[in-house]
């Protein structure tokens, strides 16, 4: 739809610690939302880092305050109708109280584990919000289609957006990066290593680019 664009949203950074990255060092970490423009209304994907003392010390995160991140992408508060969470961890849900009571479109499943399981979110992110609760794929709007892809969380969701340009899909933290993605495209061609079941139905959306949570890098068929 020519008419629907995406554009990213920096909500600052953060550092994951050595014994989280796989390499044995600390590694800084960009926390992205993006923002679509559509003609009913905007949409925002992911809306930023909560806050608690142990969460800072722990991630040592620099915070973009909501307001500033949206009016650098050309938006926003009172311009955002809809938010759609890829999960309810706390770097990904933290700007949801200050859009309540927006709705926010999450998986079922994503919900329950994040209001039933003691460490998966911070519990004051979710507490009152006005959940559009989804069991798989839904287009939400004309051109928006969610898709579940589990891993890592089991709620997990992409969004596929119909732009004037191709095909976005907003892979969230389907992967850390958009290395590790390209690894497990080839992977399938090759019939090398275990890939995610969801991972075919992604490609045969024939996305142009596909972005994520925690890289500023695009990928690109």
């Amino acid at each position: 739809m020519s008419d629907i664009t995406v554009r990213r949203v920096n909500h600052g950074w953060f550092v994951r610690p050595a014994e989280e990255t796989g390499t044995g060092r600390p590694r800084v970490e960009p926390t992205l939302g993006y923002l679509v423009d559509h003609p009913e209304g905007h949409l925002l994907i992911d809306t930023g880092m909560g806050s608690h003392p142990d969460v800072d010390a722990h991630y040592r995160p620099h915070r973009i305050p909501l307001s500033a991140a949206l009016v650098e992408a050309g938006s926003s508060r009172s311009e955002i109708r809809y938010v759609v969470n890829c999960h309810l961890h706390f770097d990904h849900c933290g700007g949801n109280p200050e859009l309540a009571p927006v709705p926010v479109f999450t998986q079922r499943t994503e919900l329950h584990t994040a209001r039933t399981v003691t460490d998966h979110t911070l519990p004051e992110l979710i507490e009152n919000g006005r959940y559009e609760e989804l069991d798989g794929e839904a287009e939400i709007l004309p051109g928006v289609l969610v898709v579940p892809t589990p891993g890592h969380t089991a709620g997990h969701q992409s969004v596929v957006v119909a732009t004037g340009d191709g095909t976005v899909i907003v892979a969230g933290q389907s992967h850390d990066h958009a290395t590790a993605f390209t690894g497990d495209v080839l992977g399938a061609r090759a019939g090398v290593g275990t890939v995610p079941p969801w991972l075919g139905r992604l490609l045969d959306l024939d996305p142009r680019r596909i972005v994520f949570a925690h890289d500023n890098a695009v990928w690109e068929p």
